[in-house]
């Protein structure tokens, strides 16, 4: 138990997992796609005590969530989410995930119909270090947030923040908030070129 209390202080220090745990309140009920290893997950359970589950298509990353004491499905969210109604959990998160599925535009569907609202963190494209890799070297970017090299990235979609507000202003999708970050800092001026990450808090609007 000590062990679990020290890991949960340890990953609090990540200035990305505070955001989003902050995010949310006490007691919600959490669907976590394409939640990696829990850790996450495992924090909203520790310090916001949601009723929490998970969704992940890697076994050896469901072996970890399970150690850490969470409920959590082997399935591929690319499938879409059927088993779930509609408005079932009150936050659906898709952290570093968005980047990473084949189809995009269901995934993101399904998570709005399943959750009242979405949290939605993805890697900057337009990250002024990628654009400064991209013009000096002519080499496809490598930062902290985008580490892989062309050739063994997961990523599927490279996105800026910038074509996230209008996707979203496209489908209909009410940003209700927004926090981008570059390493341990929050960028509050010209995130779509200074910040690294964009987090997103969104809902489906009224008609």
């Amino acid at each position: 138990m000590n062990k679990q209390a020290k890991t949960s202080d340890d990953e609090l220090t990540k200035l990305e997992y505070r955001v989003i745990v902050n995010m949310i309140p006490d007691a919600s009920s959490v669907l976590d796609l394409g939640c990696g290893d829990g850790k996450l997950l495992y924090l909203l359970v520790q310090n916001r005590h949601v009723k929490g589950r998970g969704v992940e298509v890697d076994e050896d990353a469901i072996y970890e969530c399970v150690s850490r004491g969470l409920s959590v499905s082997h399935q591929d969210i690319d499938g879409g989410l059927s088993e779930y109604g509609d408005n079932s959990f009150d936050y659906v998160i898709l952290n570093q995930t968005l980047q990473q599925v084949k189809n995009l535009e269901r995934v993101l569907e399904e998570a709005v119909r399943v959750g009242r609202k979405v949290i939605i963190g993805f890697p900057n494209f337009a990250y002024f270090s990628s654009r400064l890799q991209m013009i000096f070297k002519g080499k496809a970017p490598v930062t902290l947030s985008l580490p892989y090299m062309w050739y063994d990235t997961p990523n599927l979609h490279f996105l800026s923040i910038n074509d996230f507000y209008y996707y979203c202003h496209k489908k209909k999708l009410k940003i209700e908030k927004s926090v981008f970050l570059d390493n341990n800092r929050i960028v509050k001026l010209f995130p779509n070129f200074f910040a690294e990450v964009g987090i997103f808090v969104i809902s489906a609007e009224l008609t």
